[in-house]
């Protein structure tokens, strides 16, 4: 009997692709990038070279798939978060064009780009992060504006905390409380929300 692609877990076709298996690759692009897309479009803000990282993203998804952690099992977190690392190198190497800068090489790759996640996260597949999807946004929409503009400078900007104190001229202890803050009443709310 066929294997049936489209009816594996996330973790499942992670798994395969780890061996090498095509197909597998092929059912992880047509289920995932939609959402990678968006993510890499929404930090990058240019839709051509959303699309180049994409490619990029599925290369190193195929070049590095060795490094996904199957007793995490958490392919939608590991691929989101590859997602958002390459964006953010993207742009960083874009905004330094022109400056001497180091090659880009395996070992950049491995410590900067390929998560590494927790097992002490809760699973989560592409199927659930959607049904999900109103519930984060309603306890995102719940923090104040500070909260929010922290956590976005963070996550879609990439910046560090250090980088986010320049950016808005206040003290790093200030970020550092901001950004605790926001994420202890992001999970409040979540939790408040049935999540």
């Amino acid at each position: 009997m066929a294997i049936q692609y489209s009816e594996l877990s996330d973790a499942d076709l992670m798994k395969k692709v780890k061996i090498s298996d095509s197909k597998a690759l092929e059912a992880l692009y047509n289920r995932f990038s939609p959402v990678l897309f968006t993510l890499v479009k929404k930090i990058i803000g240019d839709e051509t070279a959303a699309e180049e990282v994409l490619i990029d993203i599925f290369v190193i998804i195929w070049r590095k798939s060795h490094l996904y952690d199957d007793r995490v099992n958490n392919a939608y977190c590991w691929l989101m978060t590859l997602a958002r690392n390459k964006s953010i190198d993207a742009i960083r190497r874009k905004a330094n064009a022109g400056f001497e800068e180091e090659p880009y090489d395996e070992d950049f790759e491995d410590l900067f780009i390929i998560p590494r996640l927790s097992p002490e996260i809760d699973e989560l597949d592409l199927r659930t992060a959607v049904s999900i999807k109103a519930n984060i946004e309603d306890a995102l929409h719940k923090l104040t504006d500070a909260q929010q503009y922290v956590l976005y400078l963070s996550y879609y900007e990439g910046l560090t905390q250090n980088e986010i104190a320049l950016k808005l001229k206040i003290p790093i202890q200030t970020v550092k409380s901001k950004v605790k803050i926001a994420l202890t009443n992001l999970k409040d709310n979540l939790l408040r929300g049935g999540e």
